[in-house]
């Protein structure tokens, strides 16, 4: 039964991740936490996860011309670093700290999307 509940899971994050762009992470996040991982191990795990999904569905979208490859490179340098920066920055922050931004910014993003 646990492996159904993580394969639904697993298929869940990928067609929202897919649809929206993002938001798979909302999902895995909680879902690795239940496992009983530290929230900066269920983040950590969750950019893994999230890494593949993202390469498959920006190809289907680059195919499809949804995409334009001059708009991402202008970005990919600045994310790169923020990436890193925030892997450092994630060492020093404790668990419950960690867990009361990632609380926040997801209500912030979803009033802001409801709102606009």
């Amino acid at each position: 039964m646990q492996r159904i509940i993580t394969a639904a899971a697993g298929l869940t994050v990928g067609i929202i991740n897919a649809l929206f762009g993002a938001g798979g992470g909302t999902i895995v996040v909680p879902f690795i936490k239940s496992k009983g991982k530290s929230q900066k191990e269920a983040q950590a795990s969750a950019i893994a996860i999230i890494l593949p999904l993202s390469i498959i569905s920006v190809s289907v979208y680059l195919r499809n011309g949804y995409f334009d490859i001059k708009d991402g490179l202008f970005f990919l340098p600045f994310s790169v670093l923020g990436g890193f920066t925030g892997s450092l920055i994630m060492k020093k922050i404790s668990d419950k700290i960690l867990r009361k931004v990632f609380s926040l910014l997801m209500l912030y993003l979803g009033i802001r999307m409801i709102l606009k």
